[in-house]
């Protein structure tokens, strides 16, 4: 019999240096060893101290019968702080098999209260190197330590960003520590394990200090806004000997000061480096710091310093330049092959003084030249001054840019050609674990999925931006809200989301309205759609990871949302007041408007019930009954407000757009009996617009859901694969490699949208993934069970446009897959279910007495646990492990439009059209037959389709089918 196998992590991580989690919570996933249908039975956690065996464990649950296998959460005696724990785990199935323990895991807490810190807030003193200076300030502290030294860390932080140096090294690969939160409300600190940095006798701590987010000026159209007028560090070093006792070293006034070779560092605008001027060994206890100057401290708080929750910031990967060139104006440029976000670190042998220029820039312009106007004012530029001392390498400290070229200027020898191998890119991102793949029959929606992950790395750096090159790179809500399940999908994010979901929670307005940005420095707020980002987001966070923690953390901050919007206008039911931004970008808009055609009241009604509908659910996954009872009567009094004043008595949708459309069909804002007249409405604008969308950020999202979900996955499927403006293919054909921010960011003629809004790596349209993974791919977790404990795998097929797709995801129990592929009648799909999970897999068009399982008959299937056959198809249910499912199906991959839709495509083609006006014209009456005579292909489709009587529609069908 194969062994289990276990793999455990604490709060989603195998180690954990540094947290202010005083009851950590723990979850594994099961190798089963290829065995099917295997379920947890029993777990046993051990925790220990680092120091400790596991005979005499802190605490040990012993054999606890249970299948939950995610957040276990540590029920034993108080965690001390500053503190190392030791953790494994072991399970048993439901047959009896008992697994080997797991690798041990580690985690470590932090200072603990605030008021440990025993440290000084420390800055240079102003009277020999003023607040208000360019360059990066360097502090340094010698200090002598005896030897035997067990463990020691730092636990340090910064008003501005830093890098910590022990005795010349850098102590972590963290990079623009500590990250940006709301720092009047929260400032995270970091944990480093600097034991193999000391040495017995002489040793020296350095601090490389810059501005960061904190005064480094944020923000645009003419803001600066700044959190403090000076940067100060804090840190701590603790020092523990092997016969217990305790030595601490932390800033104060006996530390150090000076300026250090980078002039200027500026998460905008850029670096400059004059290596002349680096004072070697500054971190080493052997430097002369006789004329650095003394520091003084700053009285700044520590109330609101909290352990490290974010993954940290890191080069994730390395690129290579893949070609230099000279444009047309005569520039030097390399082209990185990609739309990244980082630095570049390069080498040169160059004389002293010899400046060299780095311009950062996304794309070149239609002549070939390098273009800078979509950056606005941020310079995004690197300069190095050469201290002429043989090879030297560097790479910006306290800044990123967002680029793929980038224009060298004054590199030594550059007009015989950029030596490539003396550059590197390196990407730069929160340093999130990848988490999911997609691919399909049509490379060209495989490099899509590539521009969303990419996208996606380029905007989660610290907190998710827009966009991450202009003077902007801020964490707007809207597009956080509508891009979270696709996010979460491609890369294990809940650490990054915890962090920043706390920081909305701790901005959000006394009257519970929420702000555009967050951390906010833009001062707006309470938009429908970006507000709703503080119920939205821990909901998908409880839904990808079940993590009920968040969720009930969260909790107060969701319903003062939704508080806030009842209170707003006269009608508590229905939210017709204040600013929106609406559908914005939508191609619906009025001239010079961002916003959509979609009345503004509609769009924050509609999300008003959405938001209500999520509270509701909260509080019963969180048995809190009265209030789930309370929004769930708040939630059908919206609905029906939204019904009267949005819905005809007829059953359509007043507005006659694609967004209003999509937003009552995937919030279920109709009645069930109108519900297919809507979608038909829907399905025919996008028909009648050609295949192309016209909507914005709120409508995007949800458009391909709303179609597939209602029998239109087929016209989903050619929205997707549309290469003509608007559609996601364009980009692609014009060689995005992230996605942008408008559908027409460069336009047909190699022009570009307006220079005061157009970036080309905004991921916020990349939400498209969402419905490719869960609807092409067919991969999706069941609607009632959070985590993916229970998994829905429903690849919906539904066009010959696509023969195959295939979608992974590593969940809190493991691995799924879900994959399909056809060959003429014949289907195939893949399913993999991870142990302790088990999966529905329904089968379009599958009997079965046709269906088989790696050559077997159903019945005869291990694993298989139920089988209902439906009008549609089949409904497997199965255990965890590896399934093949062969079938024939005759007529599934047939156009799946309706009667209507398929006579406008026809209406559509100038062949049809033609063969129409020869041999059909009978069958038309009044002023279709008129058209069908002498209509030029516009008037047909502006006037076509509604006009057929229904009841001719077959007729005419059949006709040109027989021609």
């Amino acid at each position: 019999m194969n062994r289990l196998h276990v793999r455990a992590t604490c709060e989603y991580r195998t180690n954990l240096l540094g947290t202010d989690i005083r009851r950590p919570r723990f979850s594994w996933i099961i190798d089963a060893g290829g065995r099917r249908n295997v379920r947890q039975q029993a777990y046993r956690i051990q925790v220990a101290e680092a120091g400790s065996g596991f005979d005499e464990p802190l605490w040990d649950t012993g054999r606890t019968t249970s299948e939950r296998s995610v957040h276990i959460e540590y029920g034993g005696p108080g965690l001390k702080p500053r503190t190392a724990y030791r953790f494994r785990v072991k399970v048993w199935d439901t047959t009896g098999a008992e697994s080997d323990w797991s690798e041990e895991g580690g985690f470590e807490l932090g200072l603990g209260d605030p008021s440990a810190w025993t440290a000084l807030w420390i800055t240079p003193d102003a009277s020999a190197i003023p607040a208000d200076s360019k360059p990066v300030f360097l502090l340094r502290k010698t200090f002598e330590l005896r030897s035997n030294i067990a463990q020691a860390r730092v636990y340090a932080t910064a008003a501005g960003v830093y890098e910590l140096y022990v005795n010349g090294r850098k102590a972590s690969d963290d990079l623009l520590a500590p990250g940006w939160t709301s720092y009047h409300h929260r400032l995270q600190y970091q944990t480093y394990d600097v034991t193999a940095l000391l040495q017995a006798g002489g040793n020296a701590i350095g601090i490389m200090l810059g501005d960061g987010w904190y005064r480094g000026g944020l923000g645009f159209d003419n803001r600066n806004y700044m959190y403090g007028e000076q940067r100060a560090a804090l840190a701590e070093l603790h020092v523990r000997y092997a016969d217990g006792t305790e030595e601490i070293v932390g800033t104060d006034g006996s530390w150090k000061a000076s300026l250090g070779p980078i002039r200027y560092s500026n998460i905008y605008h850029g670096e400059t480096y004059d290596a002349r001027l680096e004072q070697r060994g500054w971190s080493e206890s052997g430097f002369d710091d006789a004329e650095w100057s003394a520091v003084t401290a700053v009285d700044l708080p520590y109330s609101h310093l909290v352990a490290q929750e974010n993954w940290p910031t890191a080069v994730t990967e390395v690129l290579r330049p893949v070609s230099s060139f000279v444009t047309p104006k005569g520039d030097t440029v390399l082209d990185m092959g990609q739309n990244m976000v980082g630095r570049v670190r390069f080498k040169v042998r160059a004389p002293a003084g010899t400046k060299i220029v780095l311009r950062h820039a996304e794309v070149l312009d239609k002549d070939g030249n390098i273009y800078f106007g979509n950056l606005r004012p941020a310079k995004q530029t690197v300069e190095y001054i050469a201290a002429g001392r043989g090879e030297e390498s560097y790479a910006p400290h306290f800044t990123f840019m967002g680029f793929r070229y980038v224009m060298v200027q004054g590199y030594p020898g550059q007009e015989n050609g950029l030596p490539l191998d003396a550059f590197q890119g390196e990407v730069i991102h929160s340093d999130m674990s990848p988490a999911g793949e997609f691919e399909c029959s049509d490379e060209r929606v495989n490099q899509l999925q590539r521009n969303i992950r990419w996208g996606q790395r380029g905007n989660f750096l610290d907190v998710p931006t827009d966009c991450p090159q202009r003077d902007e790179r801020l964490g707007w809500t809207g597009d956080a809200q509508v891009f979270i399940s696709t996010a979460l999908f491609n890369f294990q994010g809940a650490p990054f989301f915890t962090k920043w979901l706390r920081d909305l929670k701790a901005e959000q307005h006394e009257d519970g309205g929420v702000p555009f940005v967050i951390p906010d420095i833009v001062g707006g707020a309470n938009s429908a759609a970006w507000g709703d980002a503080a119920v939205i987001c821990p909901w998908t966070v409880y839904r990808y990871y079940d993590d009920l923690r968040l969720l009930a953390e969260q909790y107060e901050s969701m319903k003062r949302w939704v508080e806030y919007i009842r209170s707003q206008g006269d009608n508590e039911y229905l939210w017709d007041t204040g600013f929106h931004f609406g559908d914005w970008l939508a191609l619906d808009a009025k001239e010079n408007s961002y916003i959509g055609a979609t009345p503004t009241a509609l769009v924050a009604t509609a999300y008003y019930a959405y938001s209500t509908r999520i509270v509701r659910d909260a509080a019963r996954v969180l048995g809190r009954e009265e209030d789930a009872a309370r929004y769930a009567e708040l939630h059908d009094n919206v609905v029906q407000a939204f019904r009267d004043e949005f819905v005809t008595k007829t059953g359509r949708i007043a507005c006659p757009t694609q967004t209003a459309h999509v937003l009552a069909l995937v919030f279920d804002l109709v009645e069930e009996s109108v519900k297919a007249r809507v979608a038909e409405d829907l399905n025919a604008l996008i028909v009648e617009n050609d295949y192309h969308l016209t909507t914005g950020f709120v409508g995007t999202p949800h458009l391909c859901f709303a179609l597939s979900n209602n029998g239109y996955h087929t016209t989903a499927i050619r929205l997707l694969l549309q290469d003509s403006y608007p559609g996601w293919l364009y980009s692609v054909s014009k060689g995005a490699t992230t996605i942008w921010e408008h559908w027409d960011s460069i336009k047909p003629d190699g022009s570009f949208w307006s220079d005061d809004m157009n970036s080309f790596n905004h991921y916020a349209y990349g939400a498209i993934g969402d419905w490719m993974y869960r609807k092409v791919a067919g991969l999706d977790m069941d609607p009632d069970v959070a985590g993916y404990k229970r998994i829905r795998i429903e690849p919906l097929f539904g066009s010959a446009l696509l023969t195959q797709a295939r979608g992974a995801h590593d969940s809190m129990y493991g691995r799924i897959e879900s994959g399909w592929r056809v060959n003429g009648e014949r289907v195939e799909v893949d399913a993999v279910v991870p142990a302790n999970a088990t999966a529905v897999v329904v089968l379009r068009g599958a009997k079965r007495s046709t269906v088989t399982e790696g050559g077997e008959r159903l019945e005869d299937v291990e694993g298989v646990l139920s089988i209902a056959e439906g009008a549609d198809g089949l409904e497997i249910e199965v255990g965890s492990g590896s399934y093949r499912f062969a079938y024939e199906a005759p007529g599934l991959f047939r156009e799946t439009y309706s009667e209507k839709t398929k006579l406008n495509e026809l209406l559509m083609d100038e062949k049809a059209v033609a063969v129409l006006r020869r041999h059909v014209p009978h069958l038309l009456e009044g002023a279709l037959a008129d058209i069908a005579r002498t209509a030029s292909l516009r008037q047909i489709r502006e006037n076509g389709m509604m006009r057929v009587p229904a009841e001719k529609i077959e007729r005419i069908l059949e006709e040109l089918a027989a021609i």
